[in-house]
C-alpha cells in the first residue's frame, strides 16, 4: 500500500482515491445525524439507511450528468476554434467518448459531479423510497434538509483535494495556490501568475463554512420551530439558503458553466430560491394551519 497525492493505491492496481473517500464520508457523516434526528422524533432511523441506499446511485448518475450536459467553460472553451479536441470536452465529447477511463463521462473518479444533479437525483431515489414504504415525504426530507448541510460541508473539502472549486486571484492571507495543471483560462500562465505566489479564494472553504452555519440554523429551526411549520418547511429553507449562497459565490468562481454567455448555476440559483420562498409563502397564506406536530423521544 502506497499514498499518493490523489490517493491510496494498493497491491499496485486499486488506487482509492481521496476524492471518494472524503465524499463516502460526508454522505455518512449526513446519514448519521439524520438517524439520529428521526429517532429522536419517534421514527424509524433505518429508513433513513434505506432510502440513502436508494439515493445514492441516482444521485451520482445525475451528479455526473448534470456536469456532462453542463460542463464548464475551462473544458468547453476551445471547441469552437480547436482543430482537434485534445482542448475540448464539451457534452458531444462527453457523450463520444463515454467509456474513456481518464476523462470520460464515465470517469466519475476523476472530478465533475455537480450538486444540483446530485440533490435532485438523491431526492428522487429518496422519494422512490418512501413511497415504496408509505413514509410522509414532508417529514422526512425536513430531516434530510437539516443534514444535508452537514454532509456539504464536509464534501467541499474533496474539491479541496481535486484542486477545484477555487475563485479569482486574491491577497488575502487564507488565499490557496493551485498548481499549473488544474489552473484554468489565463490564469494558466505560471509567467503572469507564479504558482508558489499566487493566491486564489478558496471557494469551497467558504461554501463548507456557510454550509456549517446553515446546519446548526435548519438544526435549531427543526428543533425548536417546527410547531409553527408545515412539513417540508425545512426542506424549502434548506433550498433557499443553498441557493444564496451559491448564487454569490459563481460572481468569484473562475471556472463557471455558461449556456449562451449566461452563468446557468445562478440562473438554476434564482429559479430554486424563488420557487422555493413563494411556495413557502404561499403554503402560509392566511389561513392556513401549520400541520406539523413533532414527537419527541429520547435517545
Amino acid at each position: 500500500m502506497s499514498f499518493e497525492q490523489e490517493g491510496i493505491r494498493l497491491f499496485d492496481q486499486l488506487q482509492i482515491r481521496y476524492y471518494g473517500l472524503i465524499i463516502v464520508f460526508a454522505m455518512l457523516v449526513a446519514a448519521f445525524v439524520a438517524a439520529r434526528l428521526a429517532r429522536r422524533d419517534g421514527k424509524d432511523p433505518e429508513h433513513i439507511w434505506g432510502a440513502l441506499t436508494w439515493a445514492i446511485i441516482p444521485g451520482i448518475l445525475l451528479a455526473r450528468l448534470w456536469f456532462v450536459f453542463f460542463p464548464p467553460i475551462s473544458i468547453t472553451a476551445g471547441c469552437a476554434t480547436a482543430a482537434t479536441t485534445d482542448i475540448c470536452r464539451d457534452t458531444a465529447w462527453f457523450l463520444s467518448n463515454f467509456f474513456d477511463l481518464q476523462n470520460g463521462a464515465i470517469a466519475i473518479w476523476s472530478g465533475g459531479l455537480s450538486i444540483f444533479g446530485a440533490v435532485l437525483g438523491g431526492f428522487l431515489g429518496a422519494y422512490l423510497y418512501m413511497r415504496r414504504n408509505k413514509l410522509p415525504v414532508g417529514q422526512w426530507i425536513d430531516i434530510a434538509a437539516v443534514a444535508l448541510p452537514l454532509g456539504q460541508a464536509i464534501g467541499r473539502w474533496a474539491n479541496f483535494v481535486n484542486q477545484e472549486l477555487y475563485g479569482t486571484i486574491t491577497t488575502l492571507p487564507w488565499g490557496i495556490t493551485i498548481d499549473s495543471a488544474h489552473r484554468v483560462g489565463s490564469f494558466s500562465s505560471t509567467i503572469d501568475y507564479p504558482v508558489a505566489s499566487t493566491l486564489f479564494h478558496p471557494l469551497f472553504l467558504y461554501e463548507s463554512l456557510w454550509s456549517i452555519l446553515a446546519f446548526i440554523i435548519l438544526l435549531n429551526i427543526f428543533l425548536r420551530y417546527r410547531s409553527r411549520l408545515i412539513p417540508g418547511d425545512v426542506f424549502l429553507l434548506y433550498i433557499a439558503q443553498y441557493a444564496v449562497i451559491r448564487f454569490l459565490l459563481e460572481f468569484l468562481r473562475v471556472d463557471i458553466t455558461e449556456v449562451g454567455g449566461i452563468n446557468w448555476s445562478q440562473v438554476i440559483c434564482v429559479i430554486g430560491f424563488v420557487g422555493s420562498i413563494v411556495y413557502f409563502l404561499y403554503r402560509h397564506r392566511a389561513g392556513t394551519v401549520p400541520t406539523q406536530q413533532p414527537q419527541q423521544q429520547a435517545g
